[in-house]
């Protein structure tokens, strides 16, 4: 590994890890969201089986982005999960909730199912919106002293943070507004598509207040993105933000099946480049780098050789997951 630099792949990895798990465990997080904005129990039952074939493996990144991150990374594990264990916590426990309720929910009987519907939605927001917490803190910095945390427990409890909890509900109910667009038909595909847009208004104005909050709040990354010549460099990210917001608009307008579901991807990744062009190459704000939080090469090489023997195992046969529950679904065939 002479002359490479593990840190940077271990980085990459990682930032690979997490965004696949925002994707993938985004938009079935989105359908819990979505669940009181459907009120008849059939409907409901469409929407869960849209990604009862695949909704528990998406998780699997989640898992693989912080063993990467204890394994690559272990001053910046210790110190995050020590500076944001209870948004953590909270999230953990609305994942396992919503499971739980997915799982149950149709063994229940009837009378009885509506209950398992509340756990469900409110696992599904209670994960996201700490997802989101977890991330405005993160965003926030996070004060260490030497190579220990050095705030305290409730650091984390701010307004940017708490309202970049709300930004996330509102980015996952659209991943998976476009998400039944793109699985269903008839009348709830039509009532995605209605619901679509004031969806793309909200998620266009918290980005738009995120991406103002956080300069504002932070000069360093305000001096990234507006001085010479980075304005000209990153500009083309905003800009691609206002293409494919509008491109999504038409699309849910025009009653497009596919495409809607693909810009939102594509609005989430631009997000996800924004925060990584603030930050880099920062892994703990707002100081630590990935170099100075880097386990010895020697461990990074050892990780690296299972990685890359893992990493595809786990991309193909979620491809072939998603592959063969390709297509719509209905209520009388299943997919088709």
């Amino acid at each position: 590994m002479v002359g490479i630099d593990l840190s940077h792949i271990w980085a990459v990895i990682i930032a690979f890890g997490v965004m696949m798990y925002v994707v993938m465990d985004g938009f079935d997080l989105g359908i819990g969201i979505l669940f009181p904005f459907v009120k008849d129990d059939r409907e409901r039952d469409l929407m869960m089986n849209s990604v009862a074939p695949v909704w528990d493996g998406n998780e699997t990144w989640l898992v693989l982005g912080g063993a990467a991150l204890f394994g690559a990374f272990p001053l910046a594990y210790a110190v995050v999960l020590d500076a944001l264990y209870l948004p953590l916590i909270f999230m953990l426990l609305g994942l396992i909730f919503r499971g739980v309720a997915f799982e149950f929910r149709f063994k229940a009987k009837a009378h009885k199912r509506h209950i398992w519907d509340k756990a469900f939605i409110g696992g599904s927001i209670t994960a996201t919106f700490f997802q989101g917490v977890t991330l405005g803190a993160y965003i926030d910095g996070i004060e260490v002293v030497g190579r220990t945390y050095a705030g305290g427990p409730l650091d984390w409890l701010k307004p940017f943070a708490l309202f970049c909890g709300l930004a996330l509900v509102a980015a996952y109910a659209l991943l998976g507004c476009t998400w039944l667009i793109m699985k269903t038909e008839g009348r709830l595909q039509e009532q995605m598509h209605d619901l679509g847009k004031p969806l793309i208004l909200v998620v266009l104005a918290v980005t738009g207040i995120v991406s103002l909050w956080t300069p504002l709040a932070h000069p360093e990354i305000a001096e990234r993105w507006f001085s010479l010549p980075n304005i000209f460099w990153l500009s083309p990210v905003p800009i691609l933000v206002l293409l494919c917001t509008w491109a999504l608009w038409r699309a849910v307008q025009k009653r497009q099946h596919y495409a809607p579901f693909l810009l939102t991807l594509g609005l989430i990744f631009l997000g996800y480049s924004g925060l990584g062009l603030s930050l880099w190459p920062n892994i703990i704000p707002p100081s630590v780098t990935i170099w100075e939080a880097a386990s010895p090469p020697q461990s990074q090489a050892f990780i690296l050789v299972g990685a890359l023997f893992i990493i595809p195992f786990i991309l193909m046969y979620t491809a072939w997951s998603y592959y063969v529950f390709r297509g719509k679904i209905t209520h009388e065939h299943g997919y088709h």
